[in-house]
């Protein structure tokens, strides 16, 4: 994780547009906080000489809005943009949004020849051109595509100014392959989520300067340490009882707050608990944010049977309950939505454990709930999650589970609520297996690592613990 600066004015209440160094007064308003920092990325941007400018955006600060913005401003300039994006549901996803924000702005997607290549609702926006071809959009304020397709771009004239969104995801390679069709660039992205992902090893070339599997950003600071650097200080996702966790534990150097306070987001229930472990759970986790579900202390296979039906029964519980969130309005009062099943998700590490948590919601009668792993969690956003925890019932704390993105996303994406399941004895697996990855000359070194993350959420999870026997 890159720490922008250890200087105490950039705590979460610090001025984020002050410049470094300054004497920087406390921001006591989230909103006045999110305000300077967006103006400062936002003059930059226009109007720096830097040829490329970083922001980090924690979990919710609001990157897909900052990402429209600066989009709308740069084509008002006078500038033609290009926008590169990892997938192309987050390209579909900004198209619809940049239509919506501003439906007289002429965007193109470029898509691929794929057989249903883009979602369908762009075709309900007038002022939004398909296809798949660079020259059909030629002209278009803005142009958006996935970073694979940008690479198979040939263009006589290079775009005067790129936005490069989820750039933590992308692996330097892919931005090589894309750096010569822009003069300059906004890069936008999530550090402590999950490293880009690559089918190969890499470990040849850990600590080059061209490590093609490093992050985009990773190597673009490793050769232009002088780009302005600045980040989002507030979530508007995560409560105020998730976001003190959350920024400790896997934001230590770039802290944030959330843009909300004690009791603006409640979860409430029309039908009480029936005095179960499951039900005991849930109410802890709507009084307090989080909520542990500590089955008993064993080695399991991957696809742990009785976790599983823990998670399904504490999902199904969630929805037969009745659950309203309650969210207040800046101006008074409180909205309330029902927490129906497109609200709830549940996360795992792997996707035969998101496959078998279906199959047993299925079993329940339990259908919309988002089921799936935190690689395709990252980015989205629910009132509720339910996390099978990465080393619950495991023999050994690999890298693969001690990543620290990947706690970090299943912690992450929800607005009221998180309940964890999970096995007892995990701290004492993390202490059995102290982090003893290979250290490289010329390789960052992430903090915290995943041993150090782990130890805090389950310390901070222990005093919301709920014993659970499976039956």
């Amino acid at each position: 994780m890159n720490a922008l600066s250890t200087d105490p004015g950039t705590g979460p209440n610090a001025d984020p547009g002050a410049g470094p160094g300054a004497t920087r007064a406390p921001v006591r308003d989230p909103g006045e906080a999110a305000a300077r920092a967006t103006a400062a990325i936002l003059r930059d941007t226009l109007h720096g000489t830097h040829r490329g400018v970083v922001v980090d955006s924690p979990p919710g600060a609001g990157k897909s809005t900052l990402v429209v913005r600066a989009a709308r401003e740069l084509a008002a300039a006078g500038h033609p943009l290009m926008v590169v994006a990892q997938t192309n549901a987050q390209v579909d996803d900004l198209v619809h949004r940049l239509a919506v924000a501003d439906p007289e702005l002429p965007v193109g997607r470029l898509h691929s020849s794929d057989p249903d290549p883009y979602d369908p609702v762009l075709d309900q926006h007038p002022s939004v051109r398909t296809s798949a071809k660079a020259g059909d959009l030629a002209g278009l304020d803005v142009v958006v595509s996935t970073a694979a397709k940008w690479a198979w771009v040939k263009a006589e004239e290079r775009w005067s100014h790129a936005i490069i969104d989820e750039a933590y995801q992308m692996r330097s390679d892919a931005l090589l392959a894309v750096a010569g069709l822009f003069e300059r660039a906004l890069f936008v992205g999530d550090p402590g989520q999950l490293d880009p992902f690559s089918q190969v090893g890499a470990e040849q070339w850990a600590g080059l300067s061209y490590d093609p599997s490093a992050s985009a950003v990773t190597t673009l600071l490793g050769h232009n340490p002088e780009l302005p650097q600045h980040r989002l200080p507030v979530s508007w996702r995560l409560p105020a009882s998730a976001a003190p966790l959350v920024s400790a534990a896997f934001y230590p150097y770039t802290p944030f707050r959330s843009g909300t306070g004690e009791g603006d987001r409640t979860l409430s229930f029309g039908v009480p608990g029936d005095g179960s472990a499951v039900d005991a759970v849930i109410d802890e986790a709507a009084a307090a944010g989080w909520g542990l579900l500590e089955l008993p202390a064993r080695t399991t296979p991957r696809t742990d049977p009785e976790a599983v039906a823990a998670v399904a029964r504490v999902v199904r519980r969630l929805l037969a309950r009745e659950g309203a969130a309650g969210s207040a309005r800046t101006g008074g009062g409180v909205d309330t939505t029902a927490l129906t099943a497109d609200r709830v998700a549940v996360g795992t590490a792997h996707r035969d454990q998101a496959a078998a948590v279906r199959a047993a919601l299925a079993d329940l009668g339990v259908r919309g709930v988002a089921v799936d792993t935190a690689n395709r969690l990252q980015g989205r956003e629910f009132d509720v999650t339910v996390v099978l925890h990465p080393l619950s019932g495991r023999p050994d704390a690999t890298s693969f589970h001690l990543e620290t993105g990947r706690l970090c996303v299943l912690a992450s994406r929800h607005r009221h609520a998180c309940v964890v399941v999970c096995r007892a004895g995990v701290p004492e697996l993390l202490d059995a297996h102290p982090s003893a990855e290979p250290v490289r000359l010329g390789v960052t070194v992430k903090f915290p690592d995943g041993w150090e993350a782990n130890h805090a959420v389950l310390a901070h999870l222990a005093a919301h613990r709920v014993p659970y026997v499976p039956s």
